[in-house]
């Protein structure tokens, strides 16, 4: 018996080792599936905390009210004529050493009341939603990406997908706190070293010197501008797990957040997606979409009506939405132009101008973001947009080959059905003719220029911003014979809650080129001409420098204003000088050009009545020829 006790004893112990190994194997697999999932749930998730540096980032100065009197005058010099000149001079100096001083000293006592924030944030955040202009064309802009090599990557239910993927990763990285910190970097190349961010998040915040203020993040999720009467409020909602799908100017809504906290699966997603797509309808004769184009307070007033007929829910559920997923029929091809409208304003009826912002891909695959302004000013924005641009191309979730496997998601999907009345019926038509008649208005046209980029620009010894500013100075200057206030955005933010700054990019230098380069004067050698433009460039620097460190005028003056509107004292004659005001009528009003390593451009919008877009783009290309011919002159 004992042999037999031997070798069951022996069988007994070879199937709990079987056991055992199976065991560890179901582990194994568990393991590497939490893994993948983990994986899969965060965009990354990076050694220092996303808010590391947030309590310690220095506070925006309040530039010298001495300086911003000097700083303002220099920007005047190019606009006015010797004798406006003289008389903005004397309005200067008497807010200097009257009005001036009391208004200063108010806005430093208010500063030193609120450390936590800058001097800039309320004001700049009054000033958006206070305006009552229609978002679009005046305030929302776009971006758009290049579309894929692989034109697999393009086709609309894909490219949507995986931008809704990458998203939902990026989000869920900045809310637990494992996104890559915005660091600006004197060396590109540091930006995705590890060893480099596993060293810094041992340092304590204090001691690292270039992080950049990320407090608008948390408002490009589950964030809507409200229209109220006489100012807009933003609202936001953290809690809400769907995003909203328009196509057609119709509604869905749908989870893309378990109630684990937990990102749908991209099948998921897509199946969700292709139902959309797939659905049978006309486009929507009342769209609901255009009362974002409107006039903020006829909005408002219209909104409250929506609400009260039965609409309160489907309000809810938009304005607490992660984001919108904009599915639009339109083939772009290569009519950039088409694609510029697209991005900006389309025709209204597809579009929730209120959000946060919105993904929008075309039927063709073009794929990019219209944003509400108010809440930020672009750096998260683009941020945002870099990092899921680089996912969905380092490594996209779906692909064209998923497409078959997909289940049908119509149970998971909620169509919202406005109630529509006659008055809203009416307005919707009124709204809808309105729009197309003022963006009928709008010229739109774009250049790439090959010949030249930033590399070269380098060569040259003189900044790729200085060369773009003095060319969109210099092509006015062609067209129209006239210098006039530009303006450029610079952002502050390394500075907590920092906003912009205004660059005065039109100069006495650029001034001077511009004349001298339009009247092709013989007197001048190319040198000379030469000189010029590096004089521009020169000069350009040390306000860029200067701005980027917030020691612009602009936000100065207009806090400085602000107080003053809320005060029992007379307007100071600084701000009734007809001289303020035109300062502050920006005719060139620059912001996101092209500055690639070969090549330049823009995008040029003006209203019809103001300016021949398509001429002014000619003369747009004339003068980078120009600056182009001078600044290799003799190489």
């Amino acid at each position: 018996m004992l042999p037999f006790i031997l070798k069951h004893n022996y069988f007994k112990k070879r199937l709990t080792n079987q056991g055992k190994v199976q065991l560890l194997l179901l582990q194994i697999s568990r393991s590497i599936h939490i893994k993948e999932n983990e994986e899969y749930q965060y965009i990354e998730r990076n050694k220092t905390p996303t808010m590391h540096f947030q309590p310690s980032l220095p506070r925006l100065p309040i530039p010298k009210l001495e300086d911003t009197c000097r700083r303002y005058l220099n920007a005047q010099r190019p606009l006015l004529s010797k004798e406006q000149l003289e008389k903005t001079t004397t309005y200067v100096n008497e807010f200097l050493t009257k009005d001036g001083i009391q208004l200063h000293k108010e806005l430093i006592e208010r500063d030193t009341k609120n450390r936590y924030t800058s001097y800039i944030s309320e004001p700049w955040f009054d000033m958006y939603l206070r305006d009552r202009k229609p978002l679009p064309i005046n305030y929302n802009p776009f971006l758009v990406l290049e579309p894929a090599s692989n034109p697999e990557h393009n086709i609309q239910l894909v490219k949507a997908t995986n931008l809704i993927v990458s998203s939902l990763r990026f989000m869920k990285s900045f809310k637990e706190n494992v996104l890559r910190p915005e660091i600006f970097y004197l060396k590109s190349e540091t930006a995705r070293n590890n060893a480099f961010h596993i060293i810094t998040r041992l340092l304590p915040p204090q001691l690292f010197a270039f992080p950049l203020d990320m407090s608008q993040y948390h408002n490009l999720f589950n964030t809507t501008r409200l229209p109220e009467l006489g100012k807009d409020q933003i609202y936001e909602n953290p809690t809400g797990k769907n995003i909203i799908v328009m196509r057609r100017g119709h509604f869905y809504s749908f989870n893309v957040i378990d109630e684990n906290g937990y990102i749908y699966k991209p099948n998921e997603i897509a199946s969700c997606l292709k139902f959309i797509l797939e659905a049978t309808i006309s486009v929507n004769e009342n769209p609901i979409g255009v009362l974002t184009t409107s006039d903020r307070n006829l909005w408002a007033n219209t909104r409250i009506h929506l609400s009260q007929i039965g609409n309160q829910e489907i309000l809810q559920n938009i304005d607490s939405a992660i984001f919108t997923m904009i599915l639009d029929d339109v083939n772009i091809g290569t009519d950039y132009n088409k694609l510029i409208r697209t991005y900006l304003h389309a025709d209204g009826t597809n579009r929730w101008f209120d959000k946060s912002f919105s993904l929008i891909v075309t039927k063709d695959g073009y794929a990019g973001i219209n944003f509400e302004h108010s809440w930020g000013d672009g750096v998260a924005v683009l941020r945002f947009l870099k990092d899921i641009k680089n996912d969905i191309t380092e490594q996209p979730k779906f692909c064209v080959d998923d497409i078959k496997y997909l289940q049908k998601g119509a149970a998971e999907i909620k169509k919202l059905n406005f109630v529509i009345d006659n008055k809203i019926q009416n307005i919707v038509n009124t709204q809808k003719k309105e729009f197309e008649e003022w963006t009928r208005e709008l010229a739109v046209d774009h250049l790439i220029f090959n010949e030249f980029g930033k590399n070269e620009c380098k060569k040259f010894g003189v900044s790729p911003d200085a060369i773009m500013q003095l060319a969109f100075q210099l092509a006015l200057y062609y067209q129209k014979s006239c210098i006039v206030p530009t303006y450029e955005s610079c952002s502050t933010a390394a500075f907590k809650h920092g906003r912009t700054e205004t660059l005065r990019s039109c100069t006495i230098e650029t001034k001077k080129a511009c004349e001298v380069m339009a009247q092709n004067n013989k007197n001048l050698s190319k040198a000379e001409l030469k000189k010029l433009i590096i004089n521009c460039g020169e000069t350009h620097n040390k306000l860029s420098k200067e701005a980027v460190m917030g020691q612009g005028f602009d936000r100065h003056l207009f806090a400085l204003k602000k107080i003053w509107e809320h005060s029992n004292i007379p307007k100071p004659t600084i701000f009734a000088d007809p001289a303020y005001d035109n300062i502050n009528n920006n005719i060139l009003s620059t912001s996101r050009y092209m500055i690639q390593d070969e090549r330049l451009g823009a995008i040029i919008t003006s209203y019809k009545t103001n300016c021949n877009v398509s001429e002014y783009v000619k003369c747009l290309e004339k003068a980078f020829t120009n600056i182009h011919s001078v600044m290799t002159y003799g190489k």
